[in-house]
């Protein structure tokens, strides 16, 4: 009877441990391996945006660039720590064929051109006021950015603050899907 009493007491404990484990896990464990998009591998949703500067863009007239899309706040902490990596990326990427768009949401226009007075955008940068690019994109939080290629196929999605050397992998890996050839091999 003992032997059956302690035996039980192990599982559960193990039970508890197993379920703590899961637990921590889903609330501290690695996200951008649990948020895969689904429109990874298709086309990504035209738009046009309405950038601070007073003009627009639409996303299907730079076909022929790999093109990074972040989505931001200004009142976002970690949309805050990635716009130095993001502006850095920027200036590093800008005479290759490659383009940066920012697209602010959840936010007003005043706060937004403060965030991108001090955090610096020499990319464009615009609103998305009714909520449409970000629905299209699945656009759950942010900071979120989708890397799509120079055919307009969405390659990758990154959910959470950007990090160094991210940047360059997802680009070069939207490169490489379009025409076979790398941003290096490309003498990029």
């Amino acid at each position: 009877m003992k032997l059956l009493s302690l035996i039980t007491k192990i599982a559960i404990f193990v039970a508890i441990v197993l379920m703590i484990g899961i637990l921590g896990y889903a609330i501290f464990g690695n996200r951008v391996l649990l948020k895969k998009s689904p429109l990874i591998g298709t086309n990504a949703p035209d738009f046009t945006v309405d950038l601070f500067n007073g003009s627009n863009l639409k996303l299907s007239e730079l076909r022929g660039k790999a093109l990074l899309l972040n989505f931001w706040s200004s009142w976002c902490i970690p949309c805050r720590d990635e716009a130095p990596l993001l502006e850095a990326s920027w200036l590093k990427y800008r005479n290759k064929p490659v383009v940066f768009v920012g697209v602010n949401i959840w936010d007003d226009d005043s706060n937004a051109l403060t965030y991108l007075k001090k955090y610096g955008s020499g990319y464009p940068n615009g609103k998305d006021p009714t909520g449409e690019i970000l629905v299209d994109y699945g656009v759950s939080g942010v900071p979120e950015t989708f890397f799509i290629d120079p055919s307009g196929k969405i390659t990758d999605k990154y959910t959470g603050p950007l990090i160094d050397g991210i940047i360059d992998i997802f680009l070069e890996k939207a490169l490489l899907n379009s025409n076979g050839n790398s941003l290096n091999k490309n003498g990029g």
